[in-house]
């Protein structure tokens, strides 16, 4: 397995968020409308297999193939550019600025969510047999998870919210590394493993990804869930994608950018041996 060093692997973020910034529209879009259709089955094998195992810590071992899959075929998830494009503004890439990186996450906000909506309709098809019957054991659950992760943060008024806001910033400081994993490996192998472990972990500890829920909660309300649009973008979209923005920046993209290419000046040899 290819190791790049820190030094190399965080320029290859900075390059790829300048990247990502000048891609066209029509490329950023269906780039960003694949990624969520295929994180939304990643989510649905998930929970099919948690249901017919009985135990969501296999689910959550197998979730991460679908990461796996979009990062190696080069599409953008939402919590992947709220860490790699403002680097490229702070790094003062030439022709970049915020109005670049606000429109390269609005253009990527909407491939995502149409891509998972998408899925999302396809699978309630499925598990209803085109809404003749009621959805089965893992459309019931769907549902289920939809009403627990909305109305069940909305119970606890602003506290609910900000844990909504802090699982959603533990989540993109794990997926973000799982971003970040796949540069430090030249081999698909290495990429794959390097990803699997960060992805593994955030949704075997329940955070909150603003992707993942893009397909979970309008498939919840398709499939019967007793919550409404309003509670599913204030009790969990909304906070959730602010807290992913905050914790895949702070935790993962600024502390790396800021200790591996703006690097403090050392210390001197005299302080060092006065130590």
């Amino acid at each position: 397995m290819s190791y790049l060093v820190p030094s190399e692997f965080v320029t290859k973020m900075v390059d790829a968020g300048e990247s990502k910034i000048f891609m066209s529209t029509r490329d950023t879009l269906i780039r960003a409308y694949m990624a969520g259709a295929i994180l939304a089955l990643a989510a649905v094998f998930a929970i099919f297999v948690a249901v017919q195992t009985g135990s969501p810590l296999i689910g959550a071992i197998l979730f991460p193939v679908g990461f796996s899959m979009l990062y190696l075929m080069g599409f953008d998830l939402l919590t992947g550019v709220f860490v790699l494009t403002p680097l490229a503004l702070i790094d003062k890439r030439p022709g970049v600025t915020t109005g670049g990186v606000l429109r390269n996450w609005g253009l990527v906000f909407l491939g995502n969510f149409a891509g998972a909506l998408t899925v999302a309709f396809m699978m309630a098809f499925i598990f209803s047999y085109g809404f003749s019957i009621e959805p089965g054991a893992v459309g019931k659950k769907i549902a289920g998870i939809g009403e627990a992760r909305t109305l069940g943060y909305a119970q606890y008024g602003i506290a609910g919210w900000f844990t909504i806001f802090i699982r959603g910033m533990l989540c993109n400081w794990m997926v973000s590394m799982g971003v970040v994993g796949a540069m430090i490996s030249t081999s698909v192998s290495g990429k794959v493993i390097a990803m699997w472990m960060p992805i593994m972990l955030f949704f075997a500890m329940g955070f909150e990804h603003s992707v993942v829920n893009m397909f979970l909660f309008p498939s919840a309300m398709i499939m019967g869930g007793g919550f409404s649009i309003a509670d599913y973008f204030i009790w969990n979209e909304i906070p959730t994608a602010l807290g992913n923005l905050v914790g895949g920046l702070a935790f993962t993209g600024l502390t790396l950018y800021s200790t591996h290419v703006k690097t403090a000046p050392k210390r001197e040899l005299k302080a060092v041996a006065n130590f």
